[in-house]
């Protein structure tokens, strides 16, 4: 498949975006074209599919340990795909949501 580059590493262990503004997030998502990690739909800025609305990046790979899966934002459907570069999620003993010490104690009342 064409939309996904196996060799690219991920972007960092956070949201790309959500790092930078000093927010948090439910689960992440890594875009499997360009590496960029992103936040899921169910946290608040939702930067992973707007990285897909931006650049036209149609494949994400779960960033959670333990999950493997794939989406296309295209045809929204989950998909088969290869093995991506390691990383493969963010670092385990990182909470979710998170990151550690900038979620709110209300963040189930934020989440979408």
């Amino acid at each position: 498949m064409t939309d996904i580059d196996p060799t690219v590493p991920p972007s960092g262990p956070g949201c790309v975006e959500c790092d930078a503004a000093g927010g948090w997030w439910v689960h992440l998502r890594r875009c499997a074209s360009c590496g960029h990690v992103g936040c899921c739909d169910s946290s608040p800025a939702q930067h992973a599919t707007a990285h897909f609305r931006s650049t036209g990046h149609p494949v994400v790979q779960s960033f959670e340990p333990g999950e493997d899966w794939f989406w296309d934002y295209v045809r929204e459907v989950g998909i088969l795909g290869p093995e991506l570069a390691a990383p493969t999620s963010h670092p385990e003993d990182e909470p979710t949501p998170g990151p550690a010490g900038r979620v709110p104690a209300n963040w189930p009342d934020l989440v979408n």
